[in-house]
């Protein structure tokens, strides 16, 4: 899925307030995270992922990791936070055309 520079900027508002729905335990990136990820995308279409690793190189990789295997759109990262988007059948979030 392509996203224009103003529909991200858009999704990147929304997101403004939301809290972290997933974060990253002891145990990095499982099954069972992915799983939790993809659930919560198919639920909220636009949400937040929090990766609490002091190592950049291993931040990106595990981010790039989680946008690869959930067929998301990677909006942002701040910090240790990751903004995600897919869109679900229901289409829960009106995005703007262009």
């Amino acid at each position: 899925m392509n996203l224009s520079n103003k529909q991200k900027q858009y999704l990147k508002g929304l997101a403004h307030s939301l809290k972290p729905v997933v974060q990253l335990g002891g145990n990095g990136l499982t099954e069972g995270v992915l799983a939790e990820i993809d659930s919560a995308l198919s639920h909220h279409e636009l949400i937040k992922v929090k990766v609490p690793t002091d190592d950049r190189q291993e931040k990106s990789l595990i981010m790039d990791a989680i946008v690869r295997e959930t067929d998301a759109v990677k909006l942002q990262v701040i910090g240790h936070t990751l903004i995600i988007y897919r869109q679900s059948d229901e289409k829960k979030i009106s995005v703007p055309k262009r």
